[in-house]
C-alpha cells in the first residue's frame, strides 16, 4: 500500500509528580483541538496516524509512551486506573482542557480507563482489545487465548515473566502472523513497516517490562466500569480484522456496555484501520468532541 506515517512535530518528556518521565509526541499546531493517543502493544510515541487531517482540521494529536515504554520511566505495579491518573496530571502540565482520546489495539482499554476517569470528554477505541477477562468475552476467544487469560488470574506475577519474554522482533512477527491479507498489506508494505519496526524497537528499548505489564493489564479484569462511561465513546473495527486478541464480536457487546456508544464495522477494512481510515476516524472524534460541526445540522 506504501503507507507513510510522519515524524513528529515535536518530541519531548514531562516529570510528573512522584518524579516520573512521561514521554511524549506531538503532530499538528500547537494551539490545535487536543487529542491524545493510546498506542498499541509495544509501540513507542513516534507512530502517529491521520497526519492530513491533523493539519487540516487544526488538530493537536499527543501520543503518549506509556510507562516502561519508549521515553517514558517504569511504574511496577500500576494499573489501568493508575494511567488514567497519569493522563490526567499530563494534561493539566500542558494545560489541556479534557482533551478527546484515541485507544488503538492494547490502548484501548487505556483510551477507556481515561474516559471513566473523567480525564477525556471523547473516544474513538479503533480495533480494541476488549476485555479479555470479562466470562462472555473469555468464551469466545480462540483456546490459546483463553489459557493466556486464564494464567493471568491464576498468577499474575507468572503470567507478567511470560510475556516479558517477547522482545520487539518477537511481538512484530507475532502480529503479522495474525494479520489477513488486507492488514498484512499495510504492516509488510514499505515505508510503514520500517516505521513500525522502528516504533517498536523504540519501544523495548529498556526492555520488556513495559510490554509485559501493559499485557497482564489487557489479561485481567479492568478496575472500572464501562456503564460508568459518561462520555460519548466510538467503536471502530474491520470486519477483516483476524486479530486474536481483539474483540472477537468485533466490539459489539463492548458497545452495547457504554452507554454513549456508536460502533463501526467496516466490510472492507481489516485491524489496520488507523492507518487506512485515519482521517475518517479523526474527523468523527472532532464531531464528537463538539470540535466540528455534525454534518446533520
Amino acid at each position: 500500500m506504501g503507507l507513510a506515517v510522519t515524524e513528529p512535530d515535536r518530541l519531548g518528556q514531562v516529570r510528573l509528580a512522584d518524579g516520573r518521565r512521561l514521554g511524549w509526541a506531538e503532530w499538528g499546531p500547537p494551539g490545535g483541538a487536543p487529542v491524545l493517543f493510546c498506542p498499541g502493544a509495544g509501540t513507542s510515541r513516534r507512530l502517529g496516524f491521520g497526519a492530513e487531517a491533523v493539519d487540516a482540521f487544526g488538530v493537536r494529536l499527543i501520543s503518549l509512551d506509556r510507562p516502561g515504554l519508549g521515553a517514558s520511566d517504569p511504574a511496577p505495579g500500576r494499573t489501568l486506573t493508575g494511567w488514567a491518573a497519569d493522563v490526567a496530571e499530563f494534561a493539566g502540565l500542558a494545560r489541556l482542557r479534557r482533551p478527546a482520546a484515541v485507544g488503538f489495539s492494547q490502548g484501548a482499554p487505556f483510551a477507556l480507563a481515561c474516559a471513566a476517569a473523567g480525564a477525556v470528554n471523547a473516544v474513538a477505541v479503533v480495533s480494541g482489545t476488549d476485555e479479555l477477562a470479562r466470562p462472555q468475552v473469555t468464551a469466545a476467544l480462540p483456546e490459546q487465548v483463553r489459557w493466556l487469560v486464564g494464567a493471568a488470574a491464576d498468577d499474575p506475577d507468572e503470567a507478567e515473566a511470560h510475556f516479558a519474554q517477547f522482545d520487539a522482533e518477537r511481538l512484530r512477527h507475532m502480529v503479522t502472523a495474525m494479520c489477513g491479507p488486507s492488514d498484512r498489506e499495510v504492516y509488510e508494505g514499505e515505508p510503514f513497516a520500517a516505521q513500525f519496526r522502528r516504533a517498536l524497537a523504540e519501544g523495548f528499548a529498556h526492555g520488556s517490562a513495559g510490554y509485559a505489564r501493559d499485557t497482564l493489564l489487557s489479561m485481567t479484569p479492568w478496575p472500572f466500569d464501562p456503564a460508568a462511561i459518561r462520555v460519548p465513546v466510538e467503536l471502530w473495527y474491520g470486519a477483516l480484522d483476524t486479530s486474536l486478541v481483539h474483540s472477537p464480536d468485533f466490539g459489539e457487546a463492548l458497545a452495547a456496555r457504554i452507554p454513549h456508544a456508536r460502533r463501526h464495522l467496516l466490510a472492507q477494512s481489516g485491524g489496520a484501520l488507523l492507518w487506512t481510515q485515519g482521517e475518517r476516524i479523526l474527523v468523527s472524534l472532532l464531531r464528537l468532541a463538539g470540535v466540528l460541526a455534525s454534518p446533520d445540522f
